[in-house]
Parts: C-alpha cells; sequence; structure tokens
C-alpha cells in the first residue's frame, strides 16, 4: 500500500462566481462548482483510490465538495472531519466585498499586497503566515500518522489552507508559496514516504 494523501480545493462557490471575498463566510457551491467536484470524483475513481478518512473545514463549499467526491468513488459513508483548522484564510474587513470595489477602496497594489503576501494580514484577518501556523499542526498531528499507517486520507478544503500544506510537503519558501496557484476541484495526489517526504506528486486535470 502507498502513503497516499489527496488534496482538493472545493469547486467554485458562489461567492468565488460573484467575485467577493469569502474567507470564513459560508456560500455553498455554484452548479459548475458541483461538477468540478464531481469530476474530481471522477478523476480519483479512474486511478482506483478508496480512502479510510475525509479531512474538511467547518465551511459548507469544502464539505459539500467532500461528500460529492465520496459519491462519486462509491464511498458516500466515508467517516469525515470537519475541523476549524483547515478553514480557508479569514478576510476579515475584505470579507464579502468584492474585488474590484476593494481595489477602488484600498487602491490594487495594497489588495494585491493583502491577498498574496505571506506576512501581511487584511485589516482584522489572517495572513497566510497565520493560517499556515493553524494548519500545519494540525496536519502534523492529525492527518499525517494516518497517512503513514499507509491509511489513505483525502483533504477538501481551501485555496489558502491547501497553500499552506503544499508548502510544507514541498519544502516551499514564502516567496515561492506566494505565486502558487491551486485550481478548484483538481486533485494533488501525494505519494509520501516513510519519513513524511513527497516520494510523488501527480495532478489529476484531465
Amino acid at each position: 500500500m502507498e502513503r497516499l494523501l489527496v488534496l482538493v480545493r472545493h469547486g467554485q462557490s458562489e461567492w468565488n462566481e460573484k467575485n467577493l471575498f469569502t474567507g470564513w463566510k459560508n456560500p455553498d457551491l455554484t452548479p459548475l462548482g458541483i461538477e468540478e467536484a464531481r469530476r474530481a470524483g471522477s478523476e480519483l475513481k479512474k486511478i482506483g483510490v478508496k480512502f479510510d478518512v475525509g479531512f474538511t473545514s467547518q465551511l459548507l463549499r469544502a464539505q459539500h465538495t467532500l461528500d460529492l467526491i465520496a459519491e462519486e468513488i462509491g464511498q458516500p459513508g466515508l467517516p469525515v472531519v470537519r475541523d476549524l483548522a483547515l478553514n480557508e484564510r479569514h478576510y476579515g474587513d475584505l470579507s464579502g466585498l468584492n474585488k474590484d470595489e476593494a481595489r477602488e477602496k484600498w487602491g490594487p497594489d495594497q489588495v494585491q499586497l493583502w491577498r498574496r503576501s505571506y506576512l501581511v494580514a487584511p485589516p482584522n484577518g489572517e495572513s497566510l503566515r497565520d493560517t499556515v501556523a493553524r494548519v500545519v499542526p494540525f496536519y502534523v498531528q492529525y492527518i499525517l500518522p494516518i497517512v503513514l499507517r499507509e491509511e489513505p486520507v483525502l483533504v477538501a478544503a481551501h485555496g489558502n489552507s491547501l497553500r499552506a500544506l503544499c508548502m510544507v510537503l514541498e519544502k516551499m519558501t514564502p516567496e515561492a508559496v506566494t505565486t502558487l496557484e491551486i485550481a478548484t476541484g483538481v486533485p494533488i495526489v501525494y505519494c509520501l514516504n516513510a519519513d513524511s517526504t513527497v516520494a510523488k506528486k501527480r495532478v489529476l486535470d484531465g
């Protein structure tokens, strides 16, 4: 058995479609997002993977994505852990704002800094470093031990919480992770070595 860890960013949400900062707000998937989640499940079904457990955030769009993937691969009763630690980065005062309106209010350079900087947080929100500080300990304590027991794990979460995980898995610098883009509904399959380093990575983008 391989030590498999699969990461999937949730499908398009209603606020993604409206170009709004979402963070900890709780919109559901759009019809396209549902289709993306089902396609992710279909891609995983093609490689024949079955999971022992799923992990997701406390936000509906990620939970719905995990449920749809589990249905597609024939595991509708997959045990699932839902935890705040895997939530999207908290966007603070930007939450619910249209991204174009935010650029008009604060300027495009400032908004881009809030969105992509590792260290700089939006007003009353989290930086990516803050997100890493809650995601990584949860991964090390709860997810990694299961993977190392050769029990495949599925994580359905968010762009920034998954960037935090990819940063650790791929030993990325804070500078490198700022340019990492994770597509919605595209499974990233990691096979780990016994020492928790990455042996293989595969992106199932069809």
